[in-house]
């Protein structure tokens, strides 16, 4: 099979074999590579969000205005706009010396190291506008960042490896996230936020390094491309006022940006797939932009945050990632996204039970290992789900579609999560949460029903939810 060519329509049985290859696999220098760029790319997120809350809380903004502050993490749905325009318009000079993908990541982290000390250098209480900006400015570099690394993964692996680089890039991803949640926090108990910040912006050098380190990848151009591309051309010869630079453009906007949307809106049930992706983890987004305030709110430190809540999270995130994945191994995707769904809602109950306990670190470790480990198996099948709907041969524009689909549910629709906390006491603002994950839930209902009738109607249909 020609790269590209097919859809991916499903995960393929883990067998004794697979496992050895996938450990060798893992001993590709490239895999290290993969690893430390996962880390540069999960670096500013907490810095935006998680992080940036907690130092809001403690400098007295209002939960509204800290609820609020989550919709800077816009342009993480909103990637995919720009993301055709990383794919092909090369930088000038820059691309000719070190490549495409090389080149728009090395700007992006030299435009995160620049943004994420001007975070540092803004007082939230005196300009917190200015702190919205940069902010903003952040998540916009730091979005870019994600598309060229998931496309220099990608092609810079062959096939057999892509499973070992998507699992090393997510873990790289999380410690990332664990530097600038936990470490940060615990950096903030002997520093001030502005040094914290010059700090992490810092370590973004990491990814700088690691980029120009390495190679840039061979890029292939699959026979379905070629074949879309060829019937541009002859559409074009057919219409001689468009030509020239006008020409060129047809044919870029036409394979950049039409071909990958049209492939996916030609699907059935395309637009549900669209919404159950958004809904699905929902309520586990509306409870995560408001938790590290909750814990503020409750009384507990800095450091006691950092420890139970950011280091013994990841712990228990890594582990849900673990049963996630073997749930979908043994039991397939449908039923991995039904268990890891259910046991995503009931996790945020947990909250509910801390704020009735109030203080209590014991409590905390146990709510917060139960909802994070749910919080993995919940990422772990939905990540798998998103790679299993991309069609090869748009590969990356797709997944930044999806993957920015997918964060609506933290942006647009968890930002207004403040106001219902300062209306609401805990106990019912969590319960809320909980019960905001049902729509996700209708929604696989629906999916589940319409491959079920599929399966009724074509027995050779694969025993997947992406068609």
């Amino acid at each position: 099979m020609v790269k590209g060519e097919k859809r991916r329509d499903g995960l393929k049985k883990v067998t004794a074999k697979s496992w050895q290859d996938t450990f060798i696999a893992y001993k590709d220098r490239r895999i290290g590579a993969i690893f430390l760029l996962g880390l540069s790319s999960g670096l500013p997120l907490s810095l935006v969000l998680g992080t940036l809350g907690i130092w809001l809380a403690r400098e007295g903004i209002d939960k509204t205005t800290v609820g609020l502050f989550s919709a800077v993490t816009l342009p993480y749905t909103l990637k995919f706009v720009w993301s055709p325009v990383l794919d092909r318009i090369p930088i000038p000079i820059l691309t000719d010396i070190i490549g495409q993908r090389r080149s728009w990541a090395v700007v992006s982290q030299v435009l995160l190291m620049v943004t994420i000390s001007a975070m540092g250098l803004t007082d939230p209480t005196e300009t917190p506008t200015l702190m919205a900006i940069f902010a903003l400015l952040v998540s916009l570099c730091s979005a870019s960042q994600d598309i060229v690394i998931d496309a220099y993964r990608v092609e810079l692996l062959e096939e057999e490896k892509i499973g070992a680089g998507a699992s090393t890039v997510v873990l790289g991803y999380r410690i990332g996230l664990l530097i600038s949640g936990a470490g940060a926090l615990y950096l903030a108990e002997e520093l001030n936020w502005d040094i914290v910040y010059f700090i992490m912006a810092a370590l973004m050098f990491i990814g700088f390094a690691t980029i120009l380190l390495n190679r840039e990848p061979n890029k292939d151009t699959s026979s379905e491309i070629l074949l879309d591309e060829k019937r541009t051309h002859d559409y074009l010869k057919k219409r001689p006022n468009l030509s020239g630079n006008r020409a060129l453009f047809v044919v870029w906007f036409h394979g950049a940006v039409i071909g990958p949307f049209v492939d996916f809106m030609t699907r059935p049930q395309w637009l549900v797939i669209l919404l159950f992706i958004v809904f699905y983890k929902l309520g586990d987004s509306m409870a995560g932009v408001m938790t590290g305030y909750f814990m503020v709110e409750l009384g507990f430190s800095n450091s006691e945050i950092a420890y139970v809540g950011k280091v013994f999270g990841f712990v228990a995130t890594m582990v849900g990632f673990a049963v996630g994945g073997w749930i979908i191994v043994q039991l397939g995707m449908l039923w991995a996204l039904w268990i890891c769904g259910i046991v995503q809602m009931v996790s945020n109950l947990m909250f509910v039970i801390q704020a009735i306990v109030g203080y209590d670190t014991q409590m905390l470790a146990v709510a917060v290992g139960i909802e994070n480990l749910a919080g993995g198996m919940g990422t772990a099948a939905l990540v798998a789900y998103l790679s299993g709907l991309c069609n090869l041969a748009y590969t990356a524009t797709q997944y930044a579609l999806l993957s920015a689909v997918a964060a609506l549910g933290r942006t647009f629709l968890a930002a207004p999560a403040g106001r219902l906390a300062e209306d609401l006491d805990w106990v019912s603002f969590f319960s809320i949460t909980t019960l905001a994950a049902i729509p996700g839930l209708g929604l696989l209902l629906w999916l589940t029903i319409s491959k079920r009738k599929r399966e009724r109607e074509n027995k050779d249909v694969p025993r997947t939810l992406a068609p």
